[in-house]
């Protein structure tokens, strides 16, 4: 089986969650010496060029060291927490990204507290620590304060944390380290992250966590392999959150790389892939071994909560 990693990133908007993904794939060697690289390359949609923030939960995946690293790049806004809460249920460890000035903001703590709670232990990097006004350790006594306040277990308390400035292109165990690389981040995560779990001999369970669409092939499922193996032409069966069993055949199975997506054969355990050649798929949905289907826990994802007052209009316009 191969080795991978499957994480998320997680911050507050504007802590440099992009500008580090984006290091990390340039110092992994995954782009190519003469590839043109855009600024925060993972935020593709329109909207997200524009604002600077990212509003749909992305992927890629880097090799280093003979070890693939899958990365989920969240949202920070807490408008988009339904996208970030899919999400870590696919990860089994999280980057929390934490701005060395700014310190712990709102936001941050909508999305470590749905982490903590599915069992996730965050590696916390520290960044931005070239920031005049920084004050790096005060910041990880924050989020120390942080986790034990949401009732985080004594493992998670004892967080690794790495210190970083994302668009200098360094990370460090220490602060009086020398500034170099991110090797330190890479070597973190192959040594924190758990490998994950399930075996490629176990029947197939696959689960989608978003979805996207392609004008050829429809609608695409972007989806984690918990257990077994998948390949293109296959005959798997979908089974709907309401239970409704749907046979169907693998047209497209897609794989990440970097920025590139590319036709792959088979994929197995701990993937991260994208599924096409099922109409009804839908965030949540299963793919599963058609002799033995066993299907994962279709996923709840909290409700959008929305307040409306109503009040006599008493501007000083009222009634003209």
């Amino acid at each position: 089986m191969r080795d991978i990693r499957n994480i998320a990133v997680i911050a507050h908007v504007d802590h440099g969650k992009t500008t580090l993904v984006d290091e990390l794939l340039k110092q992994s060697g995954t782009f190519a010496a003469h590839t043109q690289v855009d600024e925060r390359v993972m935020d593709s949609n329109a909207i997200e060029k524009e604002r600077g923030i990212t509003i749909l939960s992305k992927n890629t995946a880097i090799d280093y060291e003979g070890v693939r690293i899958n990365i989920i790049d969240t949202p920070g806004h807490a408008d988009f927490g339904g996208e970030v809460e899919r999400v870590l249920k696919m990860v089994d460890s999280v980057l929390l990204l934490v701005d060395a000035q700014e310190g712990v903001m709102p936001q941050t703590k909508f999305v470590v507290k749905k982490a903590l709670s599915l069992g996730h232990r965050p590696i916390v990097v520290i960044n931005k620590i070239d920031k005049p006004g920084g004050d790096p350790d005060r910041v990880v006594d924050e989020v120390f304060d942080l986790f034990a306040q949401m009732d985080a277990t004594d493992e998670q308390l004892e967080f690794p944390v790495v210190y970083a400035a994302a668009r200098d292109g360094y990370a460090k165990l220490a602060l009086e380290d020398a500034n170099e690389n991110l090797i330190p981040l890479f070597e973190t995560i192959l040594k924190e992250v758990p490998k994950p779990q399930g075996d490629d001999a176990n029947g197939l369970q696959l689960q989608v966590f978003t979805l996207d669409y392609d004008n050829f092939i429809g609608k695409i499922g972007i989806a984690r392999i918990f257990n077994g193996t998948i390949s293109m032409g296959e005959t798997v069966v979908l089974v709907k959150a309401d239970g409704e069993k749907i046979k169907g055949r693998v047209t497209k199975l897609i794989g990440f790389k970097g920025v590139d997506r590319f036709d792959i054969k088979t994929a197995g355990t701990g993937d991260i892939v994208a599924v096409a050649g099922f109409e009804t798929i839908d965030v949540g949905d299963s793919l599963c071994d058609p002799t033995n289907p066993m299907p994962l826990d279709p996923m709840h994802i909290e409700e959008p909560t929305l307040s409306v007052t109503f009040a006599v209009n008493d501007s000083p316009l009222a009634g003209t």
